[in-house]
């Protein structure tokens, strides 16, 4: 007999004795176990899968429980770099901002006066008006890098870029507002000759400038708004419904400020009002920012940008209550619109500074991308 029948024999004769003990594993006494019972299955057959393949009932749900029960990734990037690459804007362009507010602040202030009866507020609020743009102008040329790129930048006009339409505003609010600085020159002319027509026609070429600056003053005003929130920065982007009203309310306190502590008390009636006016759609604005965007409003609260943004409604307070209680006051009308400029500067350097720290952290970027999917997955119908 050969060790294969050998080995035939003992395992039948071990069903066998399986099957007189009454194992239900064991085939009918002196039947040879088939090779499925054996365990064995034929491949082809219907049953025959590896044994790590076979799909038993329940697993589908198992799968489905253990893929709700994988813990959520943490906010990461990659080697700790950040998400978004920040502005590679300077503080140049914080002092864009807030120059080209104060100017087109100024030059409201001036029109107003101007059809009011007020000179002496009308020429400080139109030497100022021309001041800040001239020096809007310095800092966007020297953030460019080359005076040749701002006017590579007007030969194209684009509706949808709010850095094209920007710059269009500033070069038409730019001529008007020195147009309208410079006629205030002409009570100093000859009143006969050349010099003396000049001086003639200054009055209503100024008063015509004047209100061409003050018509394109509101998007001078509050299209940097506009500008900082069209980019992927969090902190701006998130905040687009009330940066264009924070600047605007900021233009009008920094320009009042600059009239306060350039002319007499005894024209600057209207501009506390106006004061209290900037400083009331600031504050609303502010709070809105700060309290309204869940995540993204951190930034507006801590570091830099929160520190600033907490010194300029100091600043604001302390200056629109003094504008309001020193009104017959020279020294407290200075003072106060020194506390306004002020607050309008570090109001521009804030939000500034909190885009910025909002871009280099990626938690601002990937935590409320998360909030807005969850948010989209459990509404209805989706």
């Amino acid at each position: 007999m050969s060790d294969g029948d050998a080995m035939g024999e003992r395992f039948r004769e071990f069903q066998r004795q399986l099957a007189e003990r009454g194992d239900p594993a064991g085939p009918a006494a002196g039947q040879p176990a088939s090779r499925t019972e054996r365990g064995v299955r034929e491949p082809g057959s219907r049953d025959w899968a590896p044994q790590t393949q076979r799909a038993r009932p329940g697993d589908r749900g198992r799968r489905n429980r253990e893929a709700i029960n994988v813990p959520p990734a943490e906010f990461s990037s990659y080697y700790g770099r950040p998400i978004l690459k920040p502005p590679v804007w300077k503080h140049d362009i914080a002092a864009y901002l807030f120059t080209g507010g104060l100017a087109a602040g100024s030059s409201l202030i001036a029109a107003g006066a101007d059809l009011t009866g007020r000179p002496t507020l009308r020429r400080a609020a139109r030497i100022t008006s021309l001041g800040a743009v001239v020096a809007s102008t310095y800092f966007l040329i020297n953030d460019l890098g080359k005076p040749a790129r701002f006017h590579h930048m007007l030969r194209v006009a684009k509706p949808t870029s709010p850095m094209s339409i920007g710059t269009w505003i500033l070069s038409a609010f730019g001529p008007a507002a020195g147009v309208a600085a410079v006629a205030e020159l002409g009570p100093l002319l000859p009143e006969r000759g050349v010099l003396g027509l000049a001086r003639r026609v200054s009055s209503p070429a100024g008063r015509i400038a004047g209100l061409a600056a003050a018509a394109t003053a509101p998007a001078l005003a509050t299209y940097t708004g506009v500008l900082l929130a069209d980019t992927a920065v969090p902190s701006w982007h998130d905040a687009y419904p009330d940066l264009p009203f924070l600047f605007a309310g900021s233009a009008l306190v920094g320009a009042s400020g600059a009239a306060l502590i350039a002319a007499p008390p005894t024209e600057t009636g209207p501009v506390h009002r106006l004061a209290v006016a900037g400083a009331a759609m600031e504050l609303v604005a502010e709070r809105r920012i700060e309290h309204g965007m869940g995540l993204s409003s951190e930034p507006y609260q801590q570091g830099l940008g929160g520190r600033l943004t907490r010194l300029s409604r100091a600043l604001l307070l302390g200056g629109v209550a003094g504008a309001l209680v020193g009104r017959r006051s020279r020294l407290l009308s200075m003072l106060s619109g020194a506390a306004l400029v002020g607050s309008s500067l570090a109001t521009r350097f804030g939000v500034f500074h909190a885009g910025v720290d909002s871009a280099k952290d990626p938690k601002y970027t990937v935590v409320p991308q998360r909030e807005r999917l969850e948010r989209k997955g459990s509404a209805p119908g989706a």
